[in-house]
């Protein structure tokens, strides 16, 4: 496809369009082909507007999740906007409308509980401490401002107090609790007979007619995946490194020297006092006075700051170097002694009180030092460049060429030829879900075109073509043969335990009893007496018919025949059903099913809740 977009993109009607659309761009401007309609939104929900920014930052935050989830390997596809979009939108109509019902509610958020919760978040700690540069670091990497942030978080607090309060808002009757706990504690006497699988195999007969017969009847089970055989050049970092003269290292030692100093660093604290500036004034003084009158540093910023990230942890604003504050404070910071307070400091941010707490020394290292890592490092850097410049070259050469040999012959290449890869590739290079997606494209596959230049890594390129495409096809009975011989032994070896249970089955009904016919036909049999819902003794499968069994009535017994475990067949007697006693129930069990069933039936509630607010709510997409 590339290359015939290439091979018409000179023609005069390619310079026609090219021309209209600059014409409409001078006339109408470039939002009249990106934007429609009179709102910026993407969506309204009873009047409020979701922005595109809303949007995006929504697709960012669940992208991130699903790669968390995944790994670095996640399939492309997964990630693409366009399937994430209308995901996204939902979850942020969604929270929306709850928003507004809490907001309706009166629910709200204090700054100081926020500035608690903020400072408790592990994210933004350092060795258990809150620390500014931290929050400042994660917020902008995760593309928060601080006032987007608390925004945010407020958001998540009133929302979640709503929710809490539906799902706290339930309880358990004692009547609920009753029934609950009579059934939780429930006992049943069970006896059965097992008959492992493993007995019946050795058994049974299975000839090559036989396989032979089953091949035939079932074909269309033994097709092989269609594959492909690629060709591919693949570019890594590694190919380009080199040595380096030692010369550089020294030139790089001097030039990035500093990188591995530390300097003097001063721990500071501060109080900042916001306002006008008789209000500033008027607290500074009161601040000052209180410090003097033997108040701590400590109590007075949280009694005086109207920093909320640090107001609550002494005031501690970290270390600095004499680079991470505004000047002023720098300034003030370099004259103070440790334990020393400064006098009122003004930037822009308010007024400052500001003390050092401690200070550290700086170290130096030697070249010899930090050559190896240097030395890696240029390498790398070298390598790195010479690399894309590879790539970029590749590309070029690869969206006009017919196959990979010329691209090759340019770069000094070898082309490489793949084994047969399925859809379903597990192992090698092409199990990577971006080279997959690549080969089964349609523009690869379908039209025969190189690939594009696929970067599976900053470090590793990788450009392909298919070679050879192998159609499904029937697999040859000696490579299934086993294959089929394991099945119809397993399967006839199922069939001869369920004859053998049913006529065991038989048995008892005619009035034997379970330990008789067990023996007679040499197998074990075992009983337990008040068995629980959760029970382990019990294999998982017969505890999970017995409890689906109807009590007996009294004098008989249920039978029933279990065959669902792939390993053994069952015949199951259920002789007595008796009633559980809540009284038996421990304290605290008793407590652990009261908030189940209230949270079971409060989670219904919720949801019942955000149905009918969703179903009221005046929701426009754009």
């Amino acid at each position: 496809m590339l290359q015939d977009i290439r091979a018409n993109a000179q023609g005069t009607v390619a310079k026609v369009i090219i021309g209209l659309i600059v014409i409409s761009f001078s006339i109408f401007g470039i939002e009249s082909l990106l934007f429609s309609g009179g709102s910026n939104g993407v969506a309204e929900v009873n009047g409020e507007e979701i922005s595109p920014f809303a949007l995006q930052q929504e697709l960012s935050v669940q992208q991130r999740q699903l790669l968390s989830m995944l790994g670095e390997d996640a399939d492309p596809a997964l990630l693409d906007q366009a399937l994430l979009s209308q995901q996204a939108l939902e979850t942020l109509i969604q929270r929306e409308i709850i928003k507004q019902a809490a907001g309706d509610m009166g629910l709200n958020t204090s700054d100081q509980a926020l500035a608690d919760i903020i400072g408790s978040m592990q994210q933004f700690q350092i060795d258990g401490q809150f620390s500014p540069d931290m929050f400042q670091s994660a917020l902008a990497s995760a593309g928060f401002t601080q006032a987007l942030f608390r925004e945010r978080l407020s958001e998540d607090i009133e929302i979640g107090q709503l929710r809490a309060g539906l799902a706290g808002s339930d309880f358990a009757t004692d009547a609920e609790l009753e029934l609950a706990s009579s059934i939780a504690m429930e006992g049943r006497d069970v006896r059965y007979i097992t008959m492992p699988l493993i007995d019946f195999i050795a058994s049974v007969d299975v000839s090559e007619t036989d396989v032979q017969a089953f091949y035939d009847d079932n074909a269309e089970r033994f097709q092989s995946e269609e594959s492909l055989v690629l060709e591919y050049l693949e570019l890594t970092l590694d190919r380009y490194r080199k040595d380096v003269d030692e010369s550089r290292v020294r030139e790089e030692f001097e030039l990035v020297r500093d990188e591995f100093e530390l300097a003097t660093e001063a721990r500071v604290s501060h109080i900042l006092v916001e306002g006008d500036d008789d209000e500033r004034a008027e607290r500074i003084a009161a601040a000052q006075a209180a410090l003097s009158g033997g108040m701590s540093f400590a109590d007075a910023a949280a009694e005086f700051s109207d920093d909320i990230g640090s107001s609550q942890y002494e005031g501690d604003l970290g270390y600095t170097a004499g680079d991470t504050f505004p000047e002023p404070m720098e300034e003030a910071i370099a004259v103070l002694a440790v334990g020393e307070q400064s006098g009122p400091v003004e930037t822009e941010a308010g007024t400052h009180l500001l003390l050092v707490t401690d200070r550290r020394d700086g170290s130096s290292v030697s070249f010899e030092e930090v050559a190896a890592e240097l030395e890696d490092r240029i390498a790398n850097r070298d390598a790195s460049a010479d690399l894309l410049s590879d790539v970029e070259r590749l590309r070029d050469i690869a969206f006009n060429a017919a196959d990979l040999s010329d691209p090759a012959e340019a770069l000094e290449l070898t082309v490489e030829t793949s084994e047969g890869i399925t859809r379903n590739q597990r192992e090698g290079l092409f199990s990577r879900p971006a080279l997959i997606q690549a080969a089964f494209s349609e523009d690869v596959l379908e039209a025969g075109h190189n690939s594009e230049v696929i970067e599976l890594s900053p470090e590793q390129f990788v450009l392909l073509r298919v070679a050879e495409r192998r159609p499904p096809a029937q697999m040859p009975l000696a490579e299934v043969s086993a294959e089929i011989e394991a099945q119809l032994r397993e399967s006839r070896a199922k069939d001869a335990a369920a004859a053998q249970a049913s006529e065991l089955l038989a048995a008892l009904e005619e009035g034997g009893s379970l330990e008789d016919a067990a023996n007679a036909a040499g197998f074990q049999w075992q009983v337990e007496l008040g068995a629980k819902r959760d029970s382990r003794t019990l294999p998982g499968v017969v505890r999970e018919r017995v409890f689906a069994m109807a009590a007996p009535e009294q004098g008989s017994a249920e039978r029933e025949i279990v065959s669902e475990d792939p390993d053994a067949t069952y015949v199951v007697e259920l002789a007595r059903v008796s009633a559980g006693n809540p009284a038996d129930l421990p304290l605290e069990e008793l407590r652990g099913l009261r908030q189940r069933i209230a949270g079971e039936t409060g989670g219904a509630l919720q949801q019942q809740y955000e149905s009918s607010l969703r179903e009221r709510a005046e929701v426009v997409v754009y």
